[in-house]
């Protein structure tokens, strides 16, 4: 399989929204048009520090994409990258898809002078974290979560 990795571009709406709803779909979350308005504003609004990868095939069918930003880490006085999400097409997994966005990903870091890009994951998504073991450093650090409400 041929695989090229690009950043989004308006044309690519279709194939992003069905790889999107997949993601939301794994973690079981609920996946309403506003929310897919909403995200799909932030990648092309030049304001905001959000991104998006697609990984295409040979046939330009989208089979992966990777969602992530610029945030602030106050200790280190400076921006660092953090991947918020990453989904392959059942039927493309183990073809190294996963491979290749993380290599785009690690250049996007490196272009913008970001130090580490951090993410987190579910603990039972195994067969991502086996990718995430392959491919990063597991951090100390444990995940919390205020809920506002």
């Amino acid at each position: 399989m041929t695989i090229t990795v690009s950043a989004l571009s308006l044309g690519d709406r279709g194939q992003w929204e069905k790889l999107y709803r997949g993601y939301a779909d794994f973690y079981q979350m609920p996946m309403e048009q506003q929310t897919l308005d909403q995200v799909w504003q932030w990648i092309f609004d030049s304001q905001n520090r959000f991104f998006a990868l697609m990984a295409k095939n040979e046939h330009g069918d989208g089979i992966g994409l990777m969602h992530y930003r610029e945030m602030p880490s106050p200790l280190r006085g400076a921006a660092v990258g953090f991947l918020d999400d990453l989904y392959i097409d059942p039927d493309c997994r183990g073809e190294g898809v996963v491979d290749q966005l993380f290599e785009c990903l690690k250049e996007e870091a490196q272009s913008n002078n970001w130090p580490f890009v951090r993410w987190i994951t579910a603990e039972n998504n195994y067969r991502g974290r086996a990718a995430y073991d392959r491919l990063s450093d597991k951090t100390q650090w444990l995940t919390y979560q205020m809920n506002a409400n």
